[in-house]
């Protein structure tokens, strides 16, 4: 497991910055970087919280105490939103009991399980309300319409939802061969 210092130098680098720069910008002064970023300090504090805003992270991110890697268990997170399959809105409650109870307790689980839970709730809502607000505009149109659009509601809630749960298998796939690969941010609700 790495450092916090090492964390934090890693996560400088990424983002462009210099030692002064984050010195500067985080009101800490150049030498408390220099130590931090080479193991001889740890942060504390007012010094570990400026420097996360900083560099625009959690405080939690930095903080793995206690936190062991586990591909299988992030496998097997992705592959819960399969659920949905059995369960309506499965693919929203499974995930989220799991994640609530090891959050803190799995590296990587807190944003991943952020970011699936964010797509999923925002993805549901999506494949459902599509579909019927175009049949609601069909009905309208007269109800001639209505077994083929009740047909095209079916296809379109069933092709939407494979996409997502071909989602997550690809995800949990590369999940189980160690890469962190996660779902995109799209409307963050859950942090």
């Amino acid at each position: 497991m790495k450092s916090i210092g090492l964390k934090i130098k890693e996560i400088r680098v990424k983002k462009g910055m210099s030692q002064e720069e984050l010195a500067t910008q985080s009101q800490v002064s150049l030498r408390t970087i220099q130590r931090l970023e080479n193991d001889e300090n740890e942060p504390r504090g007012k010094t570990l919280q400026l420097i996360c805003e900083t560099l625009d992270i959690n405080i939690e991110e930095l903080l793995d105490y206690g936190k062991r890697e586990d591909h299988q268990f992030l496998m097997f997170f992705h592959l819960s939103v399969l659920a949905g399959i059995f369960i309506p809105i499965g693919n929203i409650i499974l995930p989220l009991v799991l994640w609530l109870t090891k959050k803190d307790k799995i590296q990587g689980l807190q944003k991943i399980g952020a970011r699936l839970l964010n797509f999923q709730i925002v993805w549901s809502f999506l494949s459902y309300a599509i579909p019927i607000l175009i049949l609601a505009l069909n009905l309208n149109l007269g109800l001639e319409w209505l077994s083929d659009s009740v047909k095209s509601l079916v296809f379109q809630i069933i092709g939407l939802n494979s996409i997502n749960y071909l989602i997550a298998i690809v995800l949990a796939i590369f999940n189980s061969r160690g890469k962190q690969i996660t779902y995109p941010s799209i409307i963050p609700m859950i942090r």
